[in-house]
């Protein structure tokens, strides 16, 4: 081969199709054309000029680019329709005479960004209230996850693998009359999702007055419990004490008591007169 081509590098998003042109005007008689992809230089194209041949490989790589793949027969160039990401990576062309490498990366369509309020991280000063944000993505690769202030990048987040779950927080006044956004984006397009403070962010006063009431409503609760409770008592110490006042009337009788004293002697003569002591009734 009598000369090397630079890499170059080419976007596509998934379903449209690429192009990747030989830079040639026309082909020379003996040239045979080479299309090879991969690390392991699997040949998917060829085209022999001399007996007018184009074949193209479907069943390599297990049928990756079957009824995908075009050949020019004036140029040499290979076009693949109905990309997919699987056919992102190193395509080379090899002729007599040339060598030259194409990079393929072929984008996944995004998904649009989903903006939620993490209320439990909801913080206050004496001054200001403010509510914390979180954006998420899910199953995305090659892709950058930010955050503006209407024109201006706040903070982001940058991942180069497949299939995977980005999150990026945001903390925001919850009076703030900016313009915010959460945009995914990757080189050849981008999603972009809006934030509305006053659907998302509400102020921790607003949670602190909805508690207030509750706690207004339980503590009168209490206080009518225990007014309730000195009222009954009151009633019944007022009813202990009526029957007491009625119970005065009565007379409660109980059973007499008798001592037996000890007998003594006496000299009596038939003539003496004797007097008898009265018993005690005892209440």
């Amino acid at each position: 081969m009598d000369s090397v081509f630079g890499e170059d590098a080419v976007s596509v998003l998934e379903g449209d199709s690429v192009s990747l042109n030989s830079g040639f005007t026309e082909m020379k008689d003996d040239d045979l054309i080479l299309w090879r992809f991969g690390a392991e230089n699997t040949l998917i194209a060829q085209i022999s000029v001399m007996d007018g041949s184009m074949t193209v490989f479907n069943d390599v790589l297990d049928g990756r680019f079957r009824d995908r793949l075009k050949l020019d027969d004036q140029t040499g160039s290979l076009t693949i329709t109905n990309t997919r990401t699987e056919h992102t990576g190193l395509y080379k062309l090899q002729t007599n005479s040339v060598s030259k490498n194409f990079s393929l990366t072929v984008y996944a369509h995004l998904p649009v960004p989903v903006i939620i309020s993490n209320s439990s991280h909801c913080s206050s000063s004496s001054s200001s209230s403010y509510c914390s944000l979180l954006c998420s993505v899910v199953n995305v690769g090659h892709v950058t996850l930010s955050w503006y202030k209407g024109n201006s990048l706040l903070s982001s987040i940058s991942v180069s693998d497949l299939s995977i779950s980005l999150s990026l927080p945001l903390e925001v006044e919850y009076q703030d009359n900016n313009t915010y956004s959460c945009v995914l984006n990757n080189p050849i397009s981008n999603q972009t999702q809006h934030l509305d403070i006053s659907q998302l962010c509400q102020p921790c006063s607003d949670s602190a007055s909805k508690t207030v009431p509750i706690s207004a409503a339980a503590a009168g609760s209490l206080l009518i419990g225990a007014a309730v409770g000195i009222f009954c008592i009151c009633r019944k110490c007022r009813k202990t004490d009526e029957e007491v006042e009625t119970n005065e009337d009565e007379i409660t009788y109980i059973e007499p008591m008798f001592y037996k004293r000890k007998p003594q002697k006496l000299d009596v003569k038939e003539d003496d007169h004797v007097e008898y002591a009265p018993i005690a009734n005892r209440r």
